[in-house]
């Protein structure tokens, strides 16, 4: 592993790459793409993945693409909205379509974007559910409140707290994913 770029999947816990909870997705790829990670920002608006149990969902092209790159992957970063107390249901549902055999031993950056304060509701419930899946989310973990005001009118962050935050969080999940993988070895 020590010379293959790390793989990094990201995950937005809503249907557009442009919504709040995207942009920090695609801010945290933007970061480990320029620390060498190989990422890929899966759209649940262009490729979206039908509710488990819904007819015909297993054999669901999409479903099928999700979870081949889930296997490919060494790392998930991934951001949900805070819907009344916990993540979205297009988080929980893009989650219930991944199982031990596609992130099980892989690490996870998690963030969370809320309407109002931080807290750290959605990520603890993200934490519990890849618990069950094996997965390892890393010790870092990044909320932002009132995001309506965190980003500027270019998408680009206002606090230069966040930045660094977001840096962390992803220079984490880089280093994790390459310990987990080493043990591979």
């Amino acid at each position: 592993m020590s010379d293959a770029k790390i793989r990094i999947l990201g995950l937005s816990g809503e249907y557009r790459p442009t919504s709040k909870s995207g942009m920090m997705v695609n801010h945290a790829l933007e970061y480990a793409r320029s620390k060498g990670a190989d990422v890929t920002f899966w759209d649940c608006n262009e490729k979206p993945l039908p509710f488990v149990g819904e007819d015909g969902c297993w054999d669901n092209a999409n479903v099928k693409e999700f979870q081949a790159l889930a296997s490919e992957s060494d790392a998930f970063l991934v951001c949900s909205p805070e819907y009344h107390g916990t993540m979205s249901g297009v988080m929980k549902n893009t989650f219930d379509w991944l199982y031990d055999k596609h992130v099980g031993g892989k690490a996870f950056g998690l963030m969370s974007t809320l309407g109002g304060i931080q807290n750290a509701n959605t990520l603890n419930h993200m934490r519990i559910m890849l618990r069950w899946l094996h997965a390892w989310p890393v010790p870092e973990q990044l909320s932002v409140g009132h995001v309506k005001d965190a980003f500027d009118d270019d998408g680009q962050f206002t606090d230069p707290k966040t930045v660094e935050r977001l840096h962390g969080l992803v220079d984490s999940v880089l280093q994790s994913a390459v310990m987990l993988n080493s043990r591979d070895e």
